[in-house]
């Protein structure tokens, strides 16, 4: 089993910029895809980015040059740095764990955080 543990939400300013970080303990971290998802209220729950075991990475078209997803196994944390934050970037932020491939599909990953709240204002 692998846990996720999900930090740095926060209330910021549109153009601003936060940094997610997912901290997982368990199986061996390096072995796992990571994906960020996420969640506005009334909404679906959609994919935001992802990295595999190799390093390889995947961005919705919407985040795709302002939020960079990344890993340091060492510390067995993946982080995604969100820049020109905008309204439509609130909601809750989820990791999740995949120890096969890369997905955009959360049908694929078996194992997710708590989430973090982002809010982003006008």
């Amino acid at each position: 089993q692998v846990q996720l543990v999900e930090s740095g939400g926060g209330l910021v300013q549109a153009g601003g910029s936060l940094r997610l970080s997912c901290a997982a303990s368990g199986r061996t971290f390096s072995n796992y895809n990571i994906g960020w998802f996420r969640q506005a209220p009334g909404k679906e729950r959609e994919f935001v980015a992802a990295i595999n075991w190799g390093g390889m990475t995947y961005y919705t078209d919407s985040v795709r040059g302002r939020f960079t997803i990344s890993r340091d196994n060492t510390k067995n944390t993946v982080y995604l740095q969100m820049n020109s934050l905008k309204p439509e970037d609130t909601a809750v932020y989820y990791c999740a764990a995949d120890q096969h491939s890369i997905s955009t599909m959360e049908g694929s990953y078996d194992y997710w955080g708590q989430g973090t709240q982002v809010t982003v204002s006008p």
